[in-house]
């Protein structure tokens, strides 16, 4: 409920006790004496526990679950939910939907004051933090408890998201991953036989379009206030992004250099605009008129192209996988997980509103009312996935998608990312300045993690010294 529900209720019940008091008060000047006292103070009784009573009508003797979900679909799943309670009588979910802009400083300030809903649904990137804060319930346990819930049957960087250090302390609700929306009309134009698979395809077929379309129109676009362009093209690589258990960067790998360098050429070659997605107008419209060929973009956007593009472009765009260095691509495995907190003390009724939003049915309903894509491969048989001719490279590309490094830092990581990717796409850092700089930014970013981190270390290796043998020593 938000603030404004409740202050409406509130305000509510002032009135009612407003005029529970009025109706005493004159039976007792009516009445008189001491036969109108007790009169009145009867009726006085009687209005409150009427008022009690509607006060508090929800405590009917069901287990109340707490649980918070952000932004949009914090809204829509609210409509899951009577469902959920026709099966399970005796629970009660109560849903607080979270701005996204505040969400994950309202849960850090309720994890100190010790006031953490039973379950929510975070972002991926989250799910170390929250586990480093020990605020997580392990779920293997309950995991392997629960028949219709397995974890072969997610994507398995969808499921690898919430697994820190070898235990489960997350359940993929919805994952969405970035690949390119592209013109096929304007590809034909350009003798583009086929969507590219690999990075040097992907790079003849830009050419050729820079090519038809002049020196006012691109082949991609590459929005500069975003990380997940470049970093989609670096989690390709066969060398991890950060390196010794999170300690340091590790983008001066040859792999993530290479990712620099097809980025970096992108703008050399002006196939991608110098150019943010706040310095276009409109990308579905730009996208319409060919201002841009491919644009490398979240599930969200089919229907946004869906809705936005006039009738007679309707059947000239597609999506396709991500091109990689030697044929499909990787990519990011973003989204949403639900996690238990530690300290609920109502995790068993917790956990049956996990599993239910977790069953197949109702991830293609959630998908209905959201168009975000189930984690379960089992969901995608549902015909409204099956007919979608726009979802099936998403479906495609989930078998590739990787988590995202797993430690609190990798937001920040994520942040420097982009703003070393656009010193590089305006030409003021080379590729080995690039790789180069990213390093010290992110090592600047793990200081304190290290020094945890080896401190931990030499905590273990003293606990597994063996103790000094009697009479030795001074």
């Amino acid at each position: 409920m938000g603030l404004s529900a409740r202050a409406q209720r509130a305000s509510a019940a002032e009135r009612t006790a407003g005029a529970a008091g009025r109706g005493p008060a004159r039976a007792a000047r009516s009445v008189g004496g001491r036969w109108g006292r007790r009169i009145a103070s009867l009726l006085m009784l009687a209005s409150l526990v009427l008022l009690l009573g509607s006060c508090s009508g929800r405590g009917d003797g069901r287990t109340v679950v707490k649980f918070w979900a952000m932004g949009f679909e914090g809204e829509m799943v609210a409509r899951l939910i009577p469902e959920f309670e026709r099966q399970n009588p005796d629970i009660r979910v109560q849903v607080q939907q979270l701005p996204i802009t505040s969400a994950h400083e309202k849960l850090l300030t309720a994890f100190a004051g010790d006031s953490l809903p039973d379950v929510c649904a975070i972002g991926n990137t989250w799910v170390s933090e929250f586990a480093l804060l020990d605020a997580l319930e392990p779920l293997d346990r309950r995991i392997a408890a629960t028949p219709g819930l397995r974890a072969q049957d997610y994507f398995a960087g969808a499921w690898d998201t919430g697994v820190i250090d070898g235990r489960a302390y997350a359940v993929p609700w919805y994952v969405e991953t970035r690949l390119p929306y592209y013109r096929r009309d304007l590809l034909e134009h350009a003798g583009i036989a086929r969507p590219p698979q690999t990075w040097d395809e992907w790079k003849t077929a830009m050419a050729a379009i820079k090519r038809e379309v002049g020196p006012d129109r691109y082949a991609v676009l590459f929005p500069l206030n975003e990380p997940e362009p470049l970093l989609n093209l670096g989690i390709q690589a066969d060398e991890p992004l950060l390196r010794d258990g999170g300690r340091y960067g590790n983008f001066r790998s040859p792999g993530f250099k290479r990712a620099l360098a097809f980025y970096r050429e992108a703008f050399a070659q002006q196939w991608a605009p110098l150019a943010s997605n706040t310095q276009i107008a409109n990308v579905w419209n730009e996208f319409g008129r060919g201002y841009f060929s491919f644009y490398v973009n979240g599930p969200w956007n089919i229907a946004e192209f869906k809705r936005r593009l006039p009738a007679d472009l309707q059947d000239k765009w597609m999506t396709m996988p991500l091109p990689g260095e030697h044929g499909p691509g990787a990519s990011v495995a973003g989204g949403a997980s639900f996690v238990l907190f530690r300290g609920s003390p109502r995790q068993d009724a917790a956990w049956k509103l996990i599993a239910y939003l977790s069953e197949p049915a109702t991830q293609m309903r959630f998908h209905g009312l959201t168009g975000n894509l189930p984690p379960r491969r089992e969901s995608w048989n549902a015909p409204a996935l099956v007919g979608d001719p726009y979802a099936r490279a998403f479906r495609d590309q989930l078998e590739r998608a990787r988590p995202a490094p797993k430690v609190p830092e990798w937001e920040r990581i994520a942040m420097e990312i982009k703003l070393v990717g656009e010193q590089l796409a305006n030409g003021r850092l080379t590729v080995d300045q690039a790789a180069a700089e990213l390093d010290r930014r992110a090592d600047r970013i793990l200081e304190k993690r290290r020094w945890m981190l080896d401190q931990a270390d030499q905590r273990a290796a003293k606990s597994a010294s063996p103790a000094a043998a009697p009479g030795e020593g001074g």
